[in-house]
C-alpha cells in the first residue's frame, strides 16, 4: 500500500511513500522532450513535457510510479485491489493503458484544468504490459501547484473527486475516505477542554492529549486520516531544506517498518521508498528503506531536448556521516 501528498510553502511539493513488499529496481527517471512514447493505440507522443520521477524502465519503456513534469504537474499510482476496473477498447475514446496514463497525462498537460480535458475522453483499457508484467489495480492523484484531482476507474465508470487535502491512500474510493474524516472533527493540535462533565474534574496530563483517537495503525482508511491530520497541521519554514524536511516527516508519520504488515512466509511489507518533487523547480529527492540521507536528482542538469531517457540508480545504501572533533 502506500501514500501520496501534496504540500505547499514557498514552493510546491508532491511526492508519496512506496510501500511494498519486494522492489523492481526502479530509478529516477528523466524523460526528456523527444523520447518518443510508443502508445499501444498506435499513437505516438515524440514531443512532450520532459518530466521527472520514479519509474521501473522495461524494453526502453519507464513505467512511472510518480512523477512532475516540466510545468509542475504532478501524478501518482497507488494501489487500489479488488475496486480498480479497466474496461475494452471503445470507439471515440482515447484508450489509454493504465501503464501509458502517467506519461500520456504529464505528457500533454500543464495543469490540472488541462488534465481534465483529457480525461473527458479517456477510457482505461484492460491491456496487460506483457505476459510477465499484468495490469497492476490503481487509481491516481494529479496535482498542480493549486489543485488536486483523483482519478477512479471502477465498474461505474471513470470518477474524478475533488482533492481538498492533498492526501491519497489505497482502498476503500477516495469518496468513503473523505467522508471517514467526519469521525475525526473533534481532533485537535490545541489542548482539549473538559466537555464530558462540568462537575468532574478533568485535568490534561499529557501533551497531545487533543489529537487523541488519531488512529495509528497501518491500514489505508487509518493512513488517510493520520497523513490528513498531519500534514494539514503542519508548520514549516519557507526554505528548501525546511520544506524538503517537514514534507519527508509527514510522509515518516505513516512509513511501514519490516515486521509490522506480515504478507506471509518470510514477506513483509516495507515503505521501500519516499520520494518529494519540488514542483517550481524540477529536484526530485527521495530516501530508501535503509538510506535515511536525502539524495536529490534535478532534471534541469539534464538535455530536456534530447530523445533518450535518463536514469538514476537509488542510493539503497546506509549513509552514515561520522563527526569528529
Amino acid at each position: 500500500m502506500c501514500t501520496a501528498i501534496t504540500y505547499y510553502t514557498k514552493d510546491h511539493y508532491f511526492g508519496r511513500n512506496l510501500d511494498l513488499e519486494f522492489s523492481y529496481n526502479e530509478t529516477v527517471t528523466v524523460t526528456p522532450r523527444y523520447y518518443p512514447f510508443h502508445l499501444r493505440n498506435g499513437k505516438t507522443l515524440d514531443h512532450h513535457y520532459a518530466m521527472i520521477g520514479m519509474a521501473y524502465i522495461v524494453d526502453g519503456f519507464p513505467l512511472y510510479y510518480d512523477a512532475t513534469n516540466e510545468k509542475g504537474l504532478s501524478m501518482a499510482g497507488l494501489n487500489f485491489p479488488n475496486n480498480a476496473d479497466y474496461k475494452e477498447d471503445r470507439d471515440g475514446c482515447d484508450n489509454i493503458a493504465p501503464f501509458e496514463f502517467i506519461p500520456w497525462i504529464l505528457g500533454q498537460c500543464a495543469n490540472v484544468n488541462e488534465a481534465r480535458i483529457l480525461l473527458e475522453r479517456i477510457n482505461l483499457v484492460d491491456l496487460n504490459f506483457n505476459e510477465e508484467l499484468p495490469l497492476s489495480p490503481l487509481h491516481w492523484m494529479i496535482s498542480d501547484k493549486g489543485n488536486s484531482i483523483v482519478v477512479e476507474s471502477i465498474k461505474d465508470g471513470l470518477k474524478i473527486f475533488e482533492n481538498p487535502v492533498g492526501v491519497m491512500t489505497n482502498n476503500p474510493t477516495f469518496d468513503y475516505q473523505m467522508f471517514n474524516l467526519n469521525n475525526y472533527m473533534h481532533l485537535s493540535k490545541e489542548p482539549p477542554a473538559n466537555t464530558f462533565a462540568a462537575k468532574l474534574e478533568l485535568k490534561q496530563y499529557s501533551r497531545g492529549m487533543g489529537a487523541i483517537g488519531l488512529p495509528g495503525d497501518l491500514s489505508s482508511a487509518s493512513r488517510f486520516v493520520k497523513t490528513a491530520f498531519t500534514k494539514m497541521n503542519s508548520v514549516s519554514g519557507d526554505s528548501e531544506s525546511e520544506s524538503i524536511s517537514q514534507f519527508f516527516h509527514i510522509l515518516g508519520s505513516v512509513e511501514q517498518q519490516r515486521g509490522c504488515v506480515h504478507l506471509g512466509e518470510d514477506k513483509y511489507e516495507i515503505t521501500i521508498y519516499s520520494s518529494c518533487c519540488n514542483m517550481d523547480k524540477g529536484i526530485y529527492y527521495y530516501t530508501t528503506y535503509e538510506n535515511s540521507q536525502i539524495t536529490a536528482v534535478d532534471m534541469y542538469r539534464e538535455n530536456l531536448d534530447g530523445n533518450t531517457i535518463i536514469s538514476y540508480s537509488l542510493v539503497k545504501e546506509q549513509q552514515i556521516n561520522y563527526q569528529n572533533r
